[in-house]
């Protein structure tokens, strides 16, 4: 292998995990050629978001490895207005709320702007972008030309690379139906004092104890600018799941949310009802649902040679705790800044040892931080008593959302005593004291227009 070919790269894919370890490969000293089944413009505004691609304080660091933050101050938020709820109908109940500041900044970019701009930025520093499907067959003659070949999509066939790894993987089946849509304000902006005293810089989280989760909070589309991104997740079986299958196009997806909120969150639905469909943008929306999965991240060609994973390729999760985009950042960055370091061949061994030290400084952690908020049983005691300490200490709720921003702060809580002992070291008092200061909600406030409407 000559000298040129020693320092070549080949990234297979042209998401954000593809595009960031393109640049980021290109500004270390490679040769790196980019493979996408689409071209730049068609990424751009051919293919939905997958996502919001929130970034949660420390994954924004790893970020800034690969390129500088070209979006501004505008696009950071600070914090999480977060309500549970139960039942339905006569039967609705309010549990708790609490409003943290986070501690850090976190941000959510149209994931298809990100890519465009790590790509622009790719070849105008003389990457090399190639448009062509790449099969199985032809990934084995790229990476014979490349001293390493990273796989950043499972299209082509190419998953089949990287069988499941059953050791590290949980879940079977999706837990939860996504609906995403990217909806904006033309007229009068939503105001959610009435929840948060932090306006536009803290998002909207309800939680339901039986049918999932919504998400809404301020976002950046690549086109229509400051937005707002609606993600809806819905539990196995319940009516959410029926009610945003009716998401069929641009107008259908905003109505779903709307009449979502009115008949489930009405306190929040009139300022819901103020925002509008991105219509010049026909897939700012998306329906679908993940099976949370961990690959076997090394997979070798026909002929011999080691390719890698990254991403979602890699590690697939459930969209709920926001691990997917941040945890390729931190992969594409780490992996960057190791082969950069690297004198010798990049070997399966090599390619194997990077992921199994991503896998116990991130990646495990950002999959339990996932089943936490997925309400899985392993952490039932965690978020039995998390909760309700969040509602009453500040501290401790701040403390939660910080396992979104560092997750490995999660898995050091391994029992019911350790969260006891987090809740009083984070709370600065004895847990049982913060707990016992907990009751009920009396009723969370309303937008002043649902109070008129009562």
């Amino acid at each position: 292998m000559s000298e040129q070919q020693q320092r070549s790269v080949a990234v297979i894919g042209a998401g954000l995990a593809g595009s960031s370890a393109a640049l980021g490969f290109l500004n270390a000293g490679f040769n790196v050629t980019l493979y996408s089944d689409r071209a730049r413009r068609g990424l751009r505004d051919d293919v939905p978001p997958t996502g919001s691609a929130v970034y949660f304080g420390k994954s924004r660091e790893a970020d800034a490895r690969i390129i500088e933050d070209l979006y501004g101050e505008e696009t950071l938020t600070t914090g999480l207005s977060t309500r549970l709820h139960t039942g339905y109908g006569d039967e609705r109940g309010e549990i708790l709320e609490f409003d943290p500041e986070f501690g850090y900044f976190a941000q959510a970019v149209d994931v298809r702007l990100r890519a465009a701009d790590r790509i622009d930025r790719f070849v105008q520093r003389g990457g090399v972008f190639e448009v062509r499907t790449v099969t199985v067959d032809e990934l084995d003659a790229i990476a014979g030309k490349h001293a390493l070949t990273l796989v950043a999509t499972g299209k082509g066939g190419l998953v089949s690379l990287f069988p499941v790894d059953e050791e590290r993987t949980v879940y079977r089946t999706p837990q939860r139906s996504l609906l995403l849509v990217t909806l904006q304000a033309k007229g009068d902006s939503p105001d959610f004092g009435y929840r948060t005293q932090n306006g536009r810089v803290h998002n909207l989280f309800n939680l339901h104890t039986d049918f999932g989760e919504a998400w809404l909070g301020p976002f950046l589309h690549k086109d229509a600018g400051p937005s707002w991104s609606f993600l809806g997740f819905a539990k196995p079986g319940s009516p959410w799941e029926e009610r945003f299958t009716r998401a069929i196009d641009v107008h259908s997806a905003r109505n779903v949310v709307v009449d979502f909120y009115r008949e489930y969150f009405p306190n929040d639905a009139p300022e819901v009802e103020k925002l509008e469909a991105i219509v010049s943008d026909p897939h700012s929306w998306l329906r679908g649902a993940v099976t949370p999965t961990v690959r076997k991240a090394v997979g070798t060609t026909s002929s011999g040679h080691a390719v890698a994973a990254i991403g979602d390729a890699a590690i697939a999760f459930d969209p709920l705790a926001g691990q997917g985009a941040q945890n390729a950042i931190v992969q594409v960055a780490a992996l960057v800044a190791a082969a950069a370091s690297h004198k010798g061949e990049f070997s399966a061994d090599w390619l194997g040892e990077q992921f199994d030290t991503h896998w116990e400084e991130r990646g495990n952690a950002a999959a339990e931080v996932t089943r936490l908020f997925l309400g899985d049983p392993k952490y039932a005691a965690h978020a039995e008593l998390l909760f309700p300490a969040a509602a009453v200490s500040e501290r401790v709720a701040a403390a939660l959302f910080g396992f979104l921003s560092e997750p490995d702060r999660l898995t050091a809580l391994k029992d019911r005593d350790d969260v006891l002992g987090y809740i009083s070291e984070i709370a600065g008092e004895p847990s049982g004291d913060v707990l016992s200061r907990f009751a009920p909600s009396s009723g969370f406030t309303a937008s002043p227009a649902a109070a008129a409407r009562v």
